[in-house]
């Protein structure tokens, strides 16, 4: 089975608590996004269709290790006729790591808009670059990552393109935890390397500390995606980032905003 794929078959435990596997090197901590993905995966199992994911928001409290399975435990917050949200607690061995709310919503007719506009680069075209740095809990044989770091605007600007090398089922909701999967890949490098830094460098204490996810439109996560991705401000050791998921079809299917610790080293 794929790799991506085993990390979303949850399994049940006591009343809404679900366990979700493991992946990494033995005392290496948990990739973020594995708790962003699993979050979601856990909330989705309390909510009926047709109800969607609307938005995601998760605090990092501590660091989680990658060779230990964690427990997600799912509070009924609201349950109404077109909307549903759930708070989700994620822990290993009795500590709580993560604390997110989770927003579910049926799909109503209203304005839309959201056209990114002609992207800058064909993927294709582009080098198999991988990940701006080390990921080792990643599975980097599932995923096709290719960016491109952009000043020429005058601030810093990745756009990392990236797809699944895996056959993923039609299920929107495994594309969508997919997604997660990858936002949060060096995303919070944008902020140092506005300032001429990287995460790949370790000359600062760096990680995710808070991420946000809202989903306008269904996601194809074995398809080309972007995840172009700007800093707008910096301070007191934190950086703020801000990006937008756009599909192959050059509509924005979700906006991401994550704070992270940029913290330098003494």
């Amino acid at each position: 089975m794929s790799e991506l794929l085993r990390l979303l078959e949850l399994r049940p435990g006591t009343g809404d608590v679900f366990v979700a596997p493991c992946y990494g090197p033995e005392g290496k901590r948990a990739f973020g996004g594995q708790f962003l993905a699993q979050t979601l995966a856990a909330a989705a199992r309390t909510v009926a269709e047709p109800k969607a994911p609307t938005s995601l928001h998760l605090q990092f409290l501590r660091g989680g290790l990658g060779a230990v399975d964690t427990s997600y435990a799912v509070e009924r917050l609201y349950d109404g006729r077109t909307a549903a949200t759930r708070r989700v607690l994620g822990g290993q061995d009795g500590r709580t790591l993560t604390a997110a709310t989770v927003s579910f919503a049926a799909p109503m007719p209203g304005p839309e808009h959201g056209e990114y506009g002609e992207l800058a680069h064909d993927p294709d075209l582009l080098e198999v670059t991988g990940p701006a740095g080390p990921a080792p809990g990643l599975p980097l044989d599932e995923l096709d990552i290719r960016y491109v770091d952009d000043r020429s605007a005058g601030e810093f600007v990745r756009r990392m393109f990236w797809r699944t090398t895996v056959s993923l089922p039609d299920d929107p909701l495994v594309h969508a935890c997919v997604a997660l999967f990858v936002t949060d890949v060096y995303l919070i490098d944008a902020p140092l390397q506005a300032h001429g830094f990287s995460m790949a460098e370790r000359t600062h204490r760096s990680g995710t500390t808070d991420a946000s996810v809202w989903f306008h439109r269904p996601i194809r996560a074995d398809g080309w995606n972007l995840l172009e991705s700007r800093s707008p401000a910096a301070t007191r050791g934190r950086g703020l980032v801000t990006a937008s998921l756009v599909g192959d079809n050059g509509l924005i299917a979700a906006t991401i905003v994550q704070e992270g610790l940029i913290a330098a080293r003494d």
